[in-house]
């Protein structure tokens, strides 16, 4: 069975444990020789949806929430999960808490390679890579741990604020590396995946019409 999580600049699938990306570009003129359950968060693509082929998934996952506007792509990821936290890490970052089954809210900040471009475009002095060993016990004392420091701790604060020692579960291009800095954490990159997969499951007589 043949998953997809459309974004803005790829659509990503899923397939029999493996993950891999289109360029939206390529994907507007690629055919898919199977039926595509997918969810979407670009409505430029929208009108290539239309085709029998694609099955919108969004109106199948559906949990306890009073959040208002909650993005398909986050309520996916959020899906299989009972409790704990759901951070996918990507150019935005969103952190939702999940207990019970029931979504009590979330937030979204830049993603790590969000705020570097946005700090580079202040002074070509703050142009400067992340380093990602950095020590956020200590003080920086230098500009590019400084940029560094400004960027990860934050976020980490976050997570642990919002965790409340419960499971973490991160995902997103940068879920492994911001994973690594807590000990109850689960990196899963297939996780939207896992949400769409459920949600097939849980209506498998209406995809066996189809």
């Amino acid at each position: 069975m043949l998953l997809c999580d459309i974004g803005n600049t790829t659509a990503t699938f899923y397939k029999d444990r493996k993950i891999w990306n289109l360029e939206i570009d390529k994907f507007r003129v690629w055919q898919p020789d199977e039926k595509v359950h997918f969810i979407n968060v670009n409505d430029k693509i929208a009108d290539k949806l239309n085709d029998p082929m694609f099955i919108d998934m969004s109106e199948f996952i559906k949990f306890n929430t009073t959040y208002i506007g909650l993005g398909i792509d986050r309520a996916a990821a959020c899906y299989s999960i009972n409790t704990g936290l759901v951070v996918d890490a990507g150019s935005a970052i969103t952190m939702d808490v999940m207990s019970n089954g029931v979504h009590l809210g979330g937030l979204i900040l830049p993603g790590i390679s969000t705020t570097l471009k946005a700090l580079k475009t202040i002074s070509n002095r703050l142009d400067k890579p992340l380093n990602s060993a950095i020590d956020l016990d200590c003080l920086p004392q230098k500009t590019t741990d400084a940029i560094s420091y400004g960027t990860i701790k934050p976020i980490i604060l976050l997570v642990e604020e919002l965790s409340n020692d419960k499971p973490i579960y991160f995902t997103g291009g940068d879920g492994e590396f911001l994973s690594r800095f807590f000990k109850n954490a689960i990196y899963d990159r297939a996780l939207v995946f896992r949400g769409i997969q459920k949600a097939i499951d849980e209506n498998k007589e209406i995809f066996c019409l189809q």
